[in-house]
């Protein structure tokens, strides 16, 4: 059953990347509401998603209590500048991992994401249990 579980947390996982990757090229399509915060919140969801698919045995508060330290480090440590760490940044990849600049709101954001997917994780995991 562990694995059937990490196989849909990953499922999972790569649909929230696609719906984040999509946010940002698409952008100009959707809502502004939409296009100015979807992308950090996707981000965020896909970061509690992959420590779901790594701690699948383990609690969701777990991944919760992660997926929150490992955002908002991230973003910090976008207060950190170098020539070493701006050249990766400067990348599609690093700039999609490590961010570019820091902004308080983008907490906010990840917050949301993560909470949102948390109780979106609950929430199915009581459906099945009922079902089953």
């Amino acid at each position: 059953m562990m694995w059937a579980n990490r196989a849909v947390y990953a499922g999972f996982t790569l649909l929230v990347m696609a719906l984040g990757l999509g946010s940002r090229k698409f952008g100009g399509l959707l809502p502004e509401f939409v296009h100015a915060h979807a992308g950090d919140a996707l981000w965020a969801s896909m970061v509690y998603l992959m420590f779901r698919v790594l701690l699948v045995d383990r609690s969701r508060l777990l991944a919760l209590k992660l997926s929150l330290l490992l955002s908002f480090g991230i973003e910090f440590s976008q207060l950190y500048q170098s020539d070493w760490i701006n050249g990766l940044r400067a990348t599609t990849l690093g700039a999609l991992v490590l961010g570019k600049g820091f902004l308080w709101i983008d907490l906010l954001r990840y917050a949301v994401g993560i909470l949102l997917t948390f109780a979106a994780d609950g929430y199915l995991r009581t459906r099945k249990q009922q079902l089953d």
